[in-house]
């Protein structure tokens, strides 16, 4: 059979050549970006270590004070993304974070930004806490806790690592802090490190409360 002066066979064999041709630049172009993908991430990767800066991720913590200890205890970590939920506001918390020091570690967030970034964590957090505000809404007895969450950068131990992290702390330890002149036992030596973010935090609690937000907590 003959279409548009060519013969069945030479068009069948030109359609074959294009699904080859095509099928060829499909694997090669998958692979060139399996392999940018993978350089890009392990020279990310290095670079933070490098650096000891580890910004693309936030860490919420709880700070306790029991038994004459400062107790730390993570209560979730994610991306950045998986949190503030919008680029500009990622964007937002990296300057940020980039801007605090040793001496002023909680992060100088403008203050219009302020309730907008620290209650995307605080709904994150809230998450984790929900059952006993439903036992509360039951009519159930429950312990209330009132927390302060703000936002930090420290630069941790003698290398100083940098993290993001959010951070809770009873309110009313933050509005009276107790170790403004001591420190309390420590269960790990570069914990000191997290009494000096909080007696900055106390300051600024005082000074500039809009640098947090009050979470209640139903236990």
């Amino acid at each position: 059979m003959v279409l548009f002066g060519l013969d069945a066979g030479e068009v069948t064999d030109d359609f074959t050549r294009r699904i080859i041709v095509t099928v060829l630049v499909a694997a090669v172009t998958s692979a060139a970006t399996f392999f940018f993908t993978w350089w890009w991430a392990r020279r990310r990767a290095l670079k933070q270590w490098a650096s000891k800066e580890f910004l693309d991720r936030i860490i919420v913590s709880i700070n306790i004070f029991a038994d004459g200890y400062l107790k730390i205890r993570t209560v979730l970590e994610r991306s950045l993304d998986e949190v503030f939920l919008n680029r500009v506001a990622v964007q937002k918390v990296l300057a940020a974070a980039k801007a605090t020091s040793v001496d002023k570690p909680v992060m100088p967030v403008p203050r219009e930004d302020r309730w907008f970034l620290l209650n995307f964590v605080l709904n994150a957090v809230a998450e984790h806490f929900v059952a006993g505000h439903i036992k509360q809404d039951a009519g159930q007895p429950v312990t209330t806790v009132k927390y302060a969450l703000f936002l930090t950068c420290e630069l941790v131990g003698d290398e100083r690592i940098r993290k993001v992290r959010a951070m809770l702390v009873r309110a009313d330890l933050l509005a009276d802090f107790p170790y403004k002149d001591s420190v309390p036992k420590l269960e790990n030596p570069w914990h000191e490190d997290r009494i000096r973010t909080l007696r900055h935090a106390a300051e600024l609690y005082a000074k500039e409360p809009d640098n947090f937000l009050v979470l209640e907590v139903c236990l």
